[in-house]
């Protein structure tokens, strides 16, 4: 059983490490694409949980104290922090960090190649038209993938 204070490096080595894996985590998820964890499937869940147990040694290494891990996630949790205060001050950050909407479907018809740039299933595409209450592609006005990885629609008036 280990202590409760490190021992194998100093407590803000720790800190630096969480943050570190923060940053590079959030840049591999930004490089997969919007659909990376939008919508939970059992495969989603299966890649956070291999994740995390592949950046604990990254973050702690061979430590086995008690605080060493509360550590890392202080530098985990500051970094998050101190990305949501640089978003909400300047939206050029925020558009870096978060991306941009894309279009996926306008004035009743998808737009061109959008689901498979994007890598969505049609599949998905048409169980959210029905989560949506829409029968066909015809009654979207337009249909979003937003930067949270979410399908949103707005339907047509006219029909």
């Amino acid at each position: 059983m280990g202590s409760l204070l490190p021992d194998t490096m100093p407590w803000w080595e720790f800190v630096l490490r969480g943050a570190g894996c923060y940053i590079g985590l959030l840049i591999l998820l930004r490089l997969t694409g919007k659909r990376s964890f939008g919508e939970m499937s059992p495969f989603d869940i299966v890649v956070l949980i291999l994740v995390g147990g592949a950046l604990r040694s990254a973050m702690v290494g061979k430590d086995d104290s008690f605080l060493g891990p509360f550590f890392a996630v202080i530098g985990v949790l500051a970094f998050d922090y101190l990305l949501g205060v640089l978003a909400t001050l300047s939206p050029k950050f925020n558009r870096l960090l978060e991306g941009r909407p894309a279009l996926l479907a306008k004035g009743g018809a998808l737009v061109p190649g959008a689901l498979r740039r994007h890598r969505i299933p049609e599949a998905v595409f048409e169980r959210q038209l029905r989560a949506h209450e829409v029968r066909t592609i015809d009654r979207v006005d337009e249909a979003h993938l937003e930067v949270t990885g979410r399908i949103t629609m707005m339907k047509s008036e006219s029909h």
